[in-house]
């Protein structure tokens, strides 16, 4: 059974206080959203939204049950179960499968799919029309300190490619979402040793490359990672080691059904049209 983690990691959640900012780009608020995977995308985070969103309706979506116990609300009970659904409008509620919503929330995740297209048309299927899909992922450039370490020491790459914001577009229109817009910025994060940026970037995330080693490398491996972090990599103007993440923003909306094209005409109708003998 995956670990759930009494916190979210630090990034992920500096990341969704981002995100948060860009829902005043939206004219109207949604009356209810989806939070996928809020253990990773954000403990914290989710509460903000609560408090950004009173009037919405928030559901939760995670293929680990316990995380909607992290997320109980302080203060008066609410209740659980359908017949108190209508005393709050903020309830948690853990649903599976999860209902069309107004707004699908996914914060941090899709660079850890092995097969994003797949979710990115689960989630479409989930937005209500006139609805909005808005999630973040780390790009391409993410680690580079970390991949140029490992180059060097002639090791296989610590992480999966990650994709780049404008592919991501193009994967958003291709599962069916429309008008996506995309942005990115670049966050370096700094640690005062290799052990604890090894500890955080632990609960960040997880290897998808497939040339990664099979097993694990033992002891003896870790300790040459962390004696090359710490005489190789660069660190700030304080000394401390640094690395660097860019972060993709995306939002979409669900697109319109598609119609089919007045001007086609299927092949087998266009030759009976030609066989047919002129006035």
């Amino acid at each position: 059974m995956a670990r759930v983690p009494a916190a979210s990691p630090w990034l992920h959640e500096e990341v969704a206080r981002r995100m948060a900012q860009r829902l005043q780009w939206f004219r109207q608020q949604p009356a209810n959203w989806l939070h996928w995977e809020p253990a990773n995308g954000g403990l914290e985070a989710h509460r903000l939204l609560l408090q950004q969103m009173p009037q919405a309706q928030a559901s939760i979506w995670s293929g680990q049950a316990a995380v909607a116990a992290l997320l109980q609300p302080t203060g008066p009970r609410r209740s659980w179960l359908p017949s108190g659904w209508g005393r709050s409008r903020q309830a948690v509620l853990a649903i599976e499968p999860p209902a069309p919503t107004d707004m699908l929330w996914a914060n941090m995740c899709l660079h850890l799919q092995a097969h994003p297209q797949t979710l990115l048309r689960q989630w479409q299927g989930l937005v209500r029309p006139q609805g909005f899909l808005m999630f973040s992922c780390l790009g391409p450039d993410s680690l580079r300190e970390l991949h140029q370490l490992y180059a060097d020491l002639g090791w296989h790459a610590p992480s999966h490619p990650f994709t780049d914001m404008h592919d991501w577009g193009d994967m958003l229109v291709q599962a069916g979402f429309a008008e996506p817009v995309m942005d990115m910025e670049r966050i370096v994060l700094t640690w005062s040793t290799a052990q604890a940026m090894l500890e955080e970037l632990r609960d960040t995330g997880r290897n998808l490359h497939a040339a990664r080693p099979a097993g694990l490398r033992g002891r003896a491996w870790r300790q040459t990672l962390i004696q090359a972090i710490e005489e190789r990599m660069p660190r700030s103007t304080d000394g401390r080691l640094q690395l660097t993440f860019e972060i993709i923003y995306g939002h979409a909306y669900q697109g319109e059904p598609r119609r089919k094209d007045p001007s086609r005409v299927p092949l087998e109708d266009m030759r009976a049209m030609l066989r047919r003998p002129r006035g």
